[in-house]
C-alpha cells in the first residue's frame, strides 16, 4: 500500500512540474514580443522613480496623476528629439540624393582629391567616376534597377523600424503601470525571491538597484555631455548638419569609446574637403576635450557608487550589448554586478569558516595546555 501512494505521489509531482512548464514556455511566448520593453520601462521606471515620488508624496497628487505626469515627460524627453531627428534625416538624405542625381545628370560627379590619389583604391576611383559622368542615362538606370532588385531588403528595414517604434510604445505605455504600482512589483518580487533564496536576496537586489542606477547615470551623463561638447565643436567647426551629427554623437556615446568615430570621421571629411583648420580643430577639440569626458565621467560616476572595478563595467556594457541588444547596455553590468557580489559573498564566507575553524583550533590547543599537568605535579 505505502508503494502505491508512493507511485502516486510521484506521478502527481511529475504531472505537476510537467504542467508547470509548460504553463512556463506557453507565458513565455505570448509575453516574448514584450519583454525588451518592460526591461526599458522598469530601468527608466527606477532611475526616475525619486521625481515620481516627489510628486506623489510631496506634492500629494495621486498614484495616477503623479504616473500620468512622469509618463508624459519621458515621452516628449524621448519623442520630441526623435521626431525631430527624423525629420532632420529626411531632410538631409533628400538633398543628398537630390544633389547627386542632379551631378549624374550633368556628368559632374567627383570626389576630393585626397581621395583621388590614395595609393590603391584612388585609381579605380578614377575610373568609377569616368564611367559614371561618360554615360550619366545609363548609370541613373542602373541605379533604378538596383533599388528594384532590392527593395526587398527596404521591406525589412521597414519591418525593424516599425518594431522598433512598436517596442518604444509599448515601453511608454509599460511605465505608467511600473510607477504607479512599482512599489507593490517590487515588494512581492522581494518576498517571492525570498522564498526561494533566503534573506541574503536583499543584498543582491540593493546590488542590481545600485548598479541600475549608477550605470544609467553614468552612461546617460556621459553621452550627453560628451554629445554637447561634440555638437560646440561642430558648430564652430562649420560641420554639415551639427544638429543631426549631435543626436548621432549622443547615441554612438552610450557606447564606451564609440565617440571619436563621429567626431574624428567630421574630421576626416572636413579635411577632405579642404577644410584643414576646421578639421585640424575639431580633432583636437575631440581629443582633449571630448574624450576626456568619457575617461572621467563614467569609471567616476559607475565605479565610485558601485565599488565594482570599471573593467569590469566595461565588459558588461560591451558583453551586454552583443548579447541582448541596445538594453544589454544596463542588463549586462547589472548581470555581473550580480555574480561580483555573489562572489565577494561566499569569499567572505569561506573566510569566516577559516576564522572560526581557526578559532575552534586555538581554543582547544589552549585546552590542552590547561589540562597538561605540570613538571612539578608529576614529581
Amino acid at each position: 500500500m505505502i508503494e502505491n501512494w508512493t507511485k502516486e505521489f510521484i506521478i502527481q509531482r511529475l504531472l505537476a512540474i510537467t504542467l508547470l512548464v509548460v504553463l512556463f514556455v506557453l507565458c513565455f511566448q505570448v509575453v516574448q514580443f514584450f519583454i525588451v520593453p518592460a526591461l526599458w520601462a522598469a530601468i527608466l521606471a527606477y532611475v526616475t522613480f525619486p521625481i515620481y515620488n516627489f510628486f506623489h508624496q510631496r506634492v500629494r497628487f495621486s498614484s495616477n496623476f503623479s504616473a500620468a505626469i512622469m509618463t508624459v515627460s519621458i515621452t516628449l524627453m524621448i519623442g520630441v528629439p526623435l521626431v525631430a531627428g527624423i525629420f532632420i534625416l529626411q531632410q538631409e538624405a533628400l538633398s543628398l540624393i537630390s544633389n547627386l542625381v542632379y551631378r549624374i545628370k550633368v556628368g559632374y560627379l567627383d570626389v576630393p582629391d585626397s581621395v583621388k590619389d590614395l595609393p590603391i583604391i584612388g585609381q579605380q576611383v578614377k575610373d568609377v567616376l569616368w564611367r559614371i559622368n561618360k554615360n550619366p542615362e545609363g548609370t541613373l538606370e542602373a541605379f533604378r534597377l538596383w533599388v528594384q532588385s532590392h527593395l526587398y531588403y527596404g521591406k525589412i528595414a521597414f519591418d525593424v523600424v516599425f518594431s522598433s517604434l512598436a517596442k518604444l510604445g509599448m515601453a511608454l505605455m509599460t511605465l505608467f503601470f511600473f510607477y504607479r504600482d512599482g512599489t507593490s512589483l517590487v515588494r512581492q518580487i522581494r518576498q517571492a525571491l525570498r522564498n526561494i533564496i533566503g534573506n541574503r536576496i536583499d543584498g543582491y537586489i540593493d546590488s542590481v538597484g545600485t548598479t541600475t542606477r549608477a550605470v544609467v547615470y553614468g552612461i546617460g551623463l556621459t553621452a550627453l555631455a560628451q554629445a554637447l561638447l561634440a555638437g560646440i565643436g561642430y558648430y564652430f567647426a562649420s560641420a554639415p548638419s551639427p544638429i543631426l551629427m549631435t543626436i548621432v554623437t549622443f547615441i554612438i556615446a552610450l557606447i564606451p569609446f564609440g565617440t571619436p568615430f563621429v567626431w574624428g570621421g567630421v574630421s576626416l571629411w572636413l579635411l577632405s574637403q579642404g577644410h584643414t583648420v576646421e578639421g585640424i580643430g575639431l580633432a583636437l577639440w575631440g581629443i582633449l576635450v571630448i574624450s576626456w569626458v568619457d575617461n572621467l565621467i563614467r569609471p567616476i560616476v559607475i565605479s565610485g557608487a558601485t565599488k565594482i572595478p570599471f573593467i569590469i563595467i566595461f565588459i558588461g556594457v560591451l558583453g551586454g550589448l552583443t548579447a541582448f541588444g541596445f538594453v544589454g547596455l544596463f542588463i549586462g553590468p547589472v548581470v555581473l554586478a550580480i555574480g561580483l557580489a555573489v562572489w565577494r559573498e561566499w569569499i567572505s564566507q569561506h573566510k569566516n569558516d577559516l576564522f572560526a575553524q581557526q578559532e575552534e583550533l586555538d581554543q582547544g590547543k589552549s585546552l590542552i595546555k590547561v589540562d597538561q599537568p605540570s613538571q612539578d605535579t608529576l614529581l
